[in-house]
């Protein structure tokens, strides 16, 4: 058997050493300064987080949101995808697909979108003010609960609908027949026959949902604040405003171990499988009766009003906040005010993310093909480091940002102050998106065409370039519109990384939103409608080319 070539090993070796030096080595140094943070075994910060009601009621509070966000997706989403999934209508792929846009767009779009719509002067207050001549504001859900769990229900709803609907369509009916012709009714139906089917997509749909109102930052921060401040939050404040470095190191780690542990329970959920599949198409039907339509209306009704007003208000105000067409938001992001927190107008930022985005999709696609791979075509040893690039996943962006102000500030690393560290940390977020996407295309190649390249003596590198990489042409587009889109949108990790002159539009729109001022707010919200459109128009981009098998979560 042939040696594999040199250059194979070093390929190979460029994706680990990017994910040991920039995600294993920044998390060790927050293992350091968290247990070490004098030079000494301490664990006071840990004793501390333990004892304080503070941090205690913190942890409480973050898992009881997301189970809360969690329950009442999965309530909203159920009904909806039982009714996309037995039902056939004009323009529900359309609608599918539309309903995804969510899942892609940055927090700091989404945050002041619902606080446009359901603020103290919102659009919905403004307008039952006017219906019922009112002096005062009838919904106060502005800094509450309410309106941080209705923001994740609108950012995860389409998860667990394209994830039920997927599952449930391909999902026999034989069981379903058998109980009618015995005289089940339809709420015996649920209880004793769709829901026990459904399980395994439940809680994989659940658990992902969990993780990711575990997770949330922009929204909590945004729309909640300190008042209602989950482990990022705090790991921000106790960072950046207070320097309680070993304190947020450990907080942080308490977040790592919560996440890896519920990653493992997803992990197990998707090990299940259907038992009887059959063709989605001959479950399909289109709505006979009144009630059936009106249940399709009813679902339309639900995603359309969940999903698109808050978007739709947005564009609304930025363009009429004064009460008529005023673009003069628009027109004030390529001036620098001597009064705003930013320092360099607000254009300049919309550039930066561009130039980020770019580098980072470069990357990505380079490192993330690469460890697709060895992952499918390395020695069995490497195949094993297949979950280590998924660990970004499992860790918030804060805490990245955090690790990375911790370990890369020391030559030969020392980034910290450098524009470079961005585009760093949004390449690894978008690493594990462009692997989940290439992967199932690659397994997918028939082993003949490696084997014949091989005994023609082509190279893994020649085979990867002419072979490989045209058959999977289409994945890569949707990995390289993933990565583009992960990076444009990137908040938690750049709020913590970013300089002066190297904002980002999202690090921008938030000290927009917290600089007093008409003229802010106007930029703030134009700024927030311009990184709307470059992520909806990545969206479409990605939905044109993804296909049967191109992504693997």
């Amino acid at each position: 058997m042939r040696r594999r070539p040199r250059v194979a090993w070093l390929l190979f070796a460029l994706p680990v050493a990017f994910i040991t030096l920039f995600y294993v080595y920044p998390l060790l140094s927050l293992l350091d300064i968290s247990l070490r943070p004098g030079g000494n075994l301490d664990l006071s910060a840990f004793l501390r987080i333990a004892s304080s009601e503070l941090y205690l009621n913190t942890l409480g509070f973050t898992a009881a949101q997301a189970a809360l966000s969690t329950g009442i997706t999965v309530a909203l989403a159920l009904p909806c995808a039982f009714i996309f999934a037995r039902y056939d209508f004009p323009g529900k792929s359309a609608l599918l697909s539309f309903a995804t846009l969510p899942f892609v767009l940055p927090t700091v779009v989404v945050a002041p979108a619902f606080a446009v719509l359901l603020g103290e002067r919102g659009l919905l207050n403004d307008l039952l003010r006017t219906l019922f001549t009112l002096d005062y504001s009838p919904l106060q859900l502005e800094r509450s609960l309410g309106i941080i769990l209705i923001a994740h229900v609108f950012y995860n709803f389409a998860i667990v609908l394209r994830m039920l609907t997927g599952y449930w369509a391909t999902v026999g009916t034989a069981a379903e027949e058998a109980a009618r012709s015995l005289g089940a009714g339809e709420w015996a139906l649920w209880r004793d026959i769709r829901l026990p089917l459904l399980k395994p997509a439940l809680l994989s749909a659940s658990t992902l949902v969990f993780i990711f109102c575990f997770t949330s930052f922009g929204v909590v921060l945004i729309l909640g604040g300190l008042r209602f401040a989950t482990i990022e939050v705090q790991i921000y404040y106790q960072a950046v405003s207070l320097f309680n470095l070993p304190l947020a190191a450990a907080l942080s780690l308490v977040q790592i171990a919560s996440m890896l542990l519920m990653l493992s329970l997803y992990t197990r959920t998707q090990r299940a499988q259907p038992l009887r599949l059959q063709s989605s198409r001959s479950l399909c039907r289109r709505p006979r009766t009144l009630q059936e339509r009106a249940a399709l209306c009813a679902a339309i009704a639900l995603i359309a009003l969940l999903l698109f007003a808050p978007l739709l208000a947005l564009v609304w105000r930025s363009l009429f906040l004064t009460g008529e067409l005023d673009l003069s938001g628009f027109s004030a992001l390529t001036e620098v005010s001597r009064a705003s927190l930013l320092f360099i107008a607000p254009w300049a930022s919309a550039l930066n993310s561009l130039r980020f985005a770019l580098l980072a999709t470069v990357s990505a696609l380079i490192l993330g093909l690469l460890a697709a791979s060895m992952t499918v075509h390395g020695p069995r040893w490497m195949r094993r480091l297949d979950p280590l690039f998924m660990l970004p996943l499992a860790t918030s962006a804060v805490t990245l940002g955090f690790g990375f102000i911790i370990a890369l500030d020391e030559p030969p690393l020392n980034l910290r102050a450098s524009w470079v560290i961005i585009p760093i940390s949004h390449t690894l977020v978008a690493l594990p998106f462009v692997m989940r996407s290439v992967l199932p295309s690659l397994r997918a190649l028939p082993p003949a065409l490696g084997e014949a390249a091989q005994t023609l003596g082509a190279a893994p590198l020649r085979r990867l370039l002419s072979i490989d990489l045209p058959l999977i042409a289409r994945s890569l587009a949707v990995g390289a519109a993933f990565a583009f889109t992960v990076s444009m949108g990137e908040f938690g990790a750049s709020l913590f990384l970013a300089q002066r002159e190297a904002l980002t539009m999202p690090v921008a729109i938030y000290r927009l939103l917290g600089d007093p001022g008409l003229s802010s707010y106007q930029q703030a919200l134009a700024l927030s409608v311009l990184l709307l459109l470059v992520c909806a128009l990545c969206f479409l981009l990605l939905e044109k080319a993804r296909g049967i098998g191109t992504g693997e979560f």
